[in-house]
């Protein structure tokens, strides 16, 4: 694990502690092969989990994919992000993460593969990219090692094998990470120092409008690594961070305003309570995410478990990434009680700026991780896959702590020597704990991992005072011991993925989880209807929402709806959101809405643009509930509102009308939630008479 300078970059390449020693190698010294080589197969495997299959997985999540058609037909959906065809609703999220997805289907046609093979490239990209942050900070060979983590982290393969936009959010993360590596690199002159800062704020800026305000967690860690990593006057610091501050708000906001002062007709901003987007950042994509407050999206927040220190570390989030987080944690607080003692085990003193330039490196690593961390610890909605943005912190922090402990562990002298194979130690545990929690699912994994770090902790032992052979032998299986279980995982999801969740809320890797929501109570489906309609897209009624294709049955009414809708542009609408209306979007060219935007909460449309609708010829048919109290809830009137419009305005067309099936009299109905497509039951004839 010792380090190797870039041959490209102008500084040297260092690790370490700040306020510490350590030895430094000069500029141009260059990678070796085999670390050119091993770049280059960390880089394949990432392509290949990322990439494998993907042709065979649908649509992934259908609400993002049914968007991303409807962006496709009109610009106006393609700069709001618009959900259904007619541009009545947009997507939860600004539209910067499906815009790549959109041109991948003009070029290729919209297929469920075409949509995903941006992702594929962005997840590679942030592998590459992390790996240079890291090589610039800590050395090459902690570079390699935070690229294989990033690359085999369980929740990061199963969100980059979906249409998610939280992996182009962890790529411009990176790359504002790189950006600040670059503004307090030693050898930067003033003016350069401030234009890679103002880069790392437009990337930040390109992430709020992908995710909002989750791409403004990463600004303390951007900010607290400038000002005491940047070898400058204060006043500079202050003034630099100035400049970046106003790249900030015009990257981050430029859309925002755009929206908000756009002279024609636009879509319903999606997930707000007005239709304003300034509402849609301070609510459900801010404040909302925090204390549970949210109208948009997230409605199963207790997903992620209940909030708390530990949440991370629960049968939810545990073996989505966790695995690593202790030795991550280990290895920073090694790093700070040596800079608070400044002991390090190297040989000479390095330069101020050399000093400042690791010190950095840590500060942005441990305080993305720490702060990132502790929201996702404690928000109130938080969804096992939004701990993605955990991954490169985690990722960097265990490549350079291990370097770090490598050092301890060649120093001659006191008893740091034992800090490795207590981290290695460390993590073998963790992983067994979290593998036994289901060993229905890899069980032997959790064998293999103990044998692997018990060789290497016996061999490290052994080699204190043993040959060099024995060393790198323990060594390489400490390595191995820490990534053997979350590569595993990746890699089995990869390979074993068929088609994909019918919903976003089932993003995770390794065994299913259990599913609650109240199941099992009267009226409800049991805990067992639950996951299968997650995991087939299928109702207990035959109708199918989400990835899934459409039924026959379907299939019978849509041809109706388009028989008798005459010249009405909103052919079908659909109560209880997008969920079930997603399917008809993705599988048909006929221009379907879903009412109340992602799960029936938006108050869009309401009775009275429903009348002007009707009045107007717009509107033919709405398929909604034949019982009004099926539409009672936890999102809000505006269903029940939209019920009681539908039933004294629309007449109900019989199932028979079109080859449908008609319930027993007297059968008992199931009440589906929302995400889940709904419990909407009956097709109504609302044209105009």
């Amino acid at each position: 694990m010792t380090d190797t300078v870039r041959s490209d970059d102008s500084t040297s390449s260092t690790t370490g502690p700040p306020g510490g020693s350590v030895a430094t190698r000069p500029a141009g010294a260059g990678t070796t092969r085999g670390q050119r080589w091993a770049l280059a197969a960390i880089l394949l495997l990432a392509l290949l989990v990322n990439v494998w299959g993907i042709t065979t997985t649908g649509w992934s999540n259908s609400f993002y994919a049914a968007a991303v058609k409807s962006m496709l037909g009109d610009f106006t959906n393609f700069v709001f992000g618009s959900f259904d065809p007619a541009g009545v609703t947009t997507v939860d999220k600004p539209p910067m993460a499906l815009w790549p997805q959109v041109v991948s289907a003009w070029i290729f046609g919209f297929h469920g593969w075409s949509l995903l093979l941006p992702q594929v490239v962005e997840a590679c990209a942030a592998v590459f990219l992390l790996h240079r942050t890291v090589r610039r900070w800590a050395g090459e060979n902690a570079a390699l090692l935070a690229a294989l983590v990033l690359a085999v982290t369980p929740v990061a393969v199963t969100v980059n094998r979906s249409n998610l936009p939280d992996t182009l959010l962890i790529l411009f993360g990176v790359a504002a990470a790189y950006a600040v590596t670059r503004a307090v690199d030693k050898d930067a002159s003033a003016g350069s120092a401030t234009k890679w800062l103002a880069q790392a704020a437009f990337w930040i800026g390109c992430g709020f409008l992908t995710k909002m305000l989750a791409a403004w967690m990463l600004l303390p860690a951007l900010v607290l690594a400038y000002l005491f990593g940047r070898d400058s006057t204060w006043r500079r610091r202050l003034t630099d961070l100035a400049v970046a501050a106003g790249v900030l708000l015009v990257s981050s906001l430029w859309w925002v305003v755009l929206t908000s002062l756009w002279p024609g007709d636009k879509p319903f901003i999606g997930g707000s309570e007005d239709g304003s987007v300034w509402n849609l950042v301070l609510g459900y994509n801010g404040l909302g995410m925090l204390f549970g407050q949210s109208t948009g999206g997230g409605t199963d927040g207790g997903a992620g478990g209940r909030p708390g220190l530990l949440r991370m570390f629960n049968l939810n989030n545990g073996g989505q990434i966790s695995w690593l987080i202790p030795l991550a944690l280990f290895a920073l607080v090694v790093v700070a009680v040596a800079g608070a003692r400044r002991a390090l085990p190297a040989a000479d003193e390095p330069t101020a700026g050399t000093d400042r330039t690791r010190r950095a490196g840590w500060l942005l690593w441990g305080c993305w991780l720490v702060v990132v961390l502790l929201v996702f610890s404690y928000q109130e909605v938080a969804l096992p896959y939004y701990t993605i943005e955990l991954a490169p912190a985690i990722a960097a922090l265990t490549g350079a702590g291990l370097v770090v402990l490598w050092r301890y562990y060649q120093k001659p002298d006191g008893a740091g020597w034992l800090l490795l194979p207590a981290g290695i130690a460390l993590t073998a545990v963790w992983a067994w704990m979290v593998i036994s929690r289901d060993t229905s699912w890899q069980g032997w994994l959790r064998y293999a991992v103990a044998v692997v770090a018990a060789v290497a902790v016996l061999g490290l032992l052994a080699a204190r005072r043993g040959s060099g052979a024995l060393r790198r032998v323990a060594v390489l299986a400490g390595v191995v011991a820490v990534v053997l279980a979350p590569a595993v995982w990746s890699v089995t999801t990869a390979l074993t993925a068929g088609k994909a969740l019918a919903t976003g809320d089932t993003f995770t890797a390794g065994p299913s989880q259990a599913v609650s929501l109240g199941a099992g109570a009267p009226g409800l489906p049991s805990g067992q209807q639950l996951m299968t309609i997650m995991r087939t897209g299928e109702l207990p009624s035959g109708r199918r929402i989400g990835s899934a294709d459409l039924s026959a049955e379907q299939r019978r009414m849509l041809d109706y709806v388009r028989r008798n809708s005459g010249d009405a542009e909103i052919k079908l609408a659909f109560e209880g959101g997008s969920v079930a209306a997603s399917t008809y979007i993705i599988d048909s060219d006929t221009t379907v809405v879903g009412m109340g935007g992602f799960v029936g909460r938006d108050p869009v449309p309401m009775p009275n643009q429903l009348d002007q609708w009707q009045r107007d010829g717009r509107l033919a048919f709405v398929f909604s509930y034949s019982d009004i109290k099926m539409s009672f809830g936890p999102f809000g009137p505006g269903g029940t509102e939209r019920t009681k419009w539908v039933l004294s305005h629309c007449t109900a067309v019989p199932a028979s009308a079109y080859g449908g099936k008609t319930a027993a009299p007297g059968q008992g109905q199931l009440k589906i939630p929302n995400f889940l497509g709904s419990s909407a039951d009956t097709l109504y004839d609302c044209t105009r008479r």
